[in-house]
């Protein structure tokens, strides 16, 4: 299926690694021209070499997200290069572990900095640009801002949050015709996800254990399939949809544990 998101300038926070880059290969793989935006310049201009030298457009902005300046300088140095912005993938951010009992004020605080606020930040700012373009937003959360987790209070929090930011910027950006959806992540392979799993003592009995409780396959989700239903929602043919929460998860959020047991 054709996109129509040939030229299409789509900012991408966290674009040089895990589902940040999925994201950014299926916009190029569509012809669009994405942004990547992260705080490590090897990672990002790896990326983007790798895509230029394939024959793809792309670009890079080296930001520290929980700078509210850095926020801004991305907008400004895309609209100096491009002179346009058509979209924004708000995907950014870390399961930090900040819990309830075992956290503090500061952690919880420095985790909302880092897994919302710049979401926020992103969108206000890249808003004149995706008013003239009635582009779209998508941003991406965990299951964590719906179920629950244990012990990561902070993170919890900001995909509530950017949930509800979901909904919020919907409404308030009708009149723009900007449309703005999530994409709710559940259990999905990526490098953090790889390391995380490595500092359990029973790894590969955890892995085989998660996996198990995927209905659809009993098998991750692949970051592929996250970033395909990104580019989609980014796009024209998704014309009507706004406000919305996709799990693109297997079926592990809401179908019947009963499942598990056929």
């Amino acid at each position: 299926m054709d996109l129509q998101l040939k030229d299409k300038v789509i900012l991408v926070s966290g674009g040089a690694k895990g589902i940040g880059e999925a994201i950014v290969k299926s916009l190029v793989a569509e012809n669009a021209i994405p942004v990547i935006i992260g705080r490590n310049k090897e990672d990002n201009q790896r990326l983007e070499q790798e895509i230029l030298a394939a024959g793809g457009k792309c670009a890079s902005v080296v930001a520290e997200l929980a700078n509210p300046k850095d926020c801004e300088n991305v907008i400004t140095e895309t609209v100096n290069l491009f002179g346009r912005i058509d979209g924004l993938v708000n995907n950014a951010g870390v399961n930090d572990g900040v819990g309830l009992e075992n956290g503090n004020y500061e952690a919880f605080m420095k985790s909302i900095h880092s897994n919302l606020v710049h979401y926020y930040l992103l969108a206000h700012y890249a808003l004149p640009y995706l008013k003239v373009s009635k582009g779209s937003i998508v941003n991406i959360t965990s299951k964590t801002g719906i179920t629950g987790q244990g012990e990561t209070s902070g993170y919890a929090a900001a995909n509530g949050g950017r949930n509800a930011l979901t909904r919020e910027w919907a409404v308030e950006l009708l009149p723009y015709q900007i449309r703005v959806n999530a994409v709710v992540v559940a259990e999905s392979w990526t490098p953090q996800y790889e390391r995380w799993i490595k500092t359990l003592p029973n790894a590969e009995e955890t892995l085989a254990e998660i996996t198990a409780r995927i209905p659809l396959e009993n098998r991750m989700t692949k970051a592929s399939e996250i970033a395909d239903t990104v580019a989609f929602l980014l796009s024209e043919k998704s014309s009507h949809t706004t406000g919305q929460l996709l799990y693109v998860d297997g079926g592990y959020v809401h179908l019947d544990r009963a499942l598990l047991r056929q």
